[in-house]
């Protein structure tokens, strides 16, 4: 809600249209982002059921060929399996509307779902790692031109997977995090295809192991900048890719607004952000106009779609309590 020097609250809702002057700025339709239409639940479940069976069938290989890399791999897989999942399930949570409980619907749940694959994904490394290292002391025997077969099998789904993604992944960071994450794979699995090959070649079996490492590393590298952002996210912070310093100034420069204080800006899910501020304007007049201006700049500037925005005078017979810098 938004109080205007006249003492009128005014709840910023724009329903999409941008020269709507209602002074509303909650976009029911978008929330800033495309949530993926329904034609992407098909692309979820067979990309989720073909990499499920592939990362069964690299598990069961891995096994019986010995090759450490190929369960390496398939741990990989498991995580990118489950990034789709929480994906998914996200797009699905998103179309669900607020209750008196729940006042912005389930989409953090994305945030609580991403702490919990970050987790799992960090224990499963550690164990690959544990495994490497005993194999490079302890050198096994590996059936490298099986392993490369199985490997290439999983290029082929991955780049198959990824390609189903690809219409939507410049409209929604759901599907573009779905998208990259089986680009990903299809590289990971194009270097087992290469451990298996050079195995076959020489008969170096420290190839195997060192591959196995290697993948620790990048699960680790991209595991670490997911466990990051996700528990940023769960303690309000700013999220990636907003500068809140470009944020107060455009508002700051908004006609009329002498000053801002009491910024928020969090993500209500992975990719609904949202913001709350008081604008000190001393004039009197076009507060809806200003408000809808200041809602349209948030969201096409910024991708901030749900924002609250509080316009006061400034009179010093009536301070804010919140202007002072750090207050919450």
């Amino acid at each position: 809600m938004g109080q205007t020097a006249n003492g009128v609250r005014h709840d910023e809702h724009d329903h999409a249209h941008g020269d709507h002057a209602h002074g509303h700025g909650h976009d029911h339709g978008s929330h800033g982002h495309s949530h993926a239409p329904a034609r992407f639940d098909r692309a979820f479940a067979v990309g989720v059921g073909l990499n499920v069976a592939f990362v069964v069938a690299e598990v069961a290989f891995g096994l019986r060929t010995n090759s450490l890399a190929l369960i390496s791999d398939a741990g990989h897989n498991l995580g990118d399996v489950l990034a789709l999942v929480l994906a998914w399930a996200g797009m699905v949570l998103a179309r669900r509307g607020p209750t008196l409980r729940r006042t912005y619907g389930m989409r953090r749940f994305s945030i609580l779902a991403a702490i919990a694959n970050a987790g799992i994904l960090l224990i499963a490394v550690g164990a690959i790692i544990v495994e490497a290292l005993d194999r490079l002391r302890n050198p096994a025997p590996v059936a490298g031109g099986i392993v490369s077969a199985v490997a290439a099998v999983g290029i082929a789904i991955n780049l198959g997977t990824a390609l189903g993604f690809m219409r939507g992944r410049a409209h929604d960071l759901n599907i573009r995090g779905a998208f990259l994450h089986m680009l990903g794979d299809a590289a990971a699995s194009a270097g087992v295809v290469v451990a298996g090959l050079l195995i076959r070649a020489t008969g170096q079996l420290w190839i195997d192991p060192l591959v196995s490492l290697l993948l620790a590393a990048l699960i680790t590298w991209s595991t670490w900048g997911l466990a990051k952002d996700s528990v940023n996210l769960a303690l309000d912070a700013v999220p990636a890719g907003i500068d809140p310093l470009e944020v107060d100034a455009a508002l700051r420069g908004l006609e009329g607004v002498v000053e801002v204080h009491d910024l928020h800006i969090w993500g209500m899910s992975t990719t609904d952000v949202a913001l709350t501020a008081h604008l000190i304007r001393p004039c009197h007049g076009g507060e809806d106009a200003l408000l809808a201006s200041a809602t349209r700049l948030l969201r096409d500037r910024f991708g901030i779609a749900h924002a609250t925005l509080q316009v006061e005078q400034g009179l010093a017979i009536h301070p804010c309590d919140l202007a002072a810098p750090g207050s919450v």
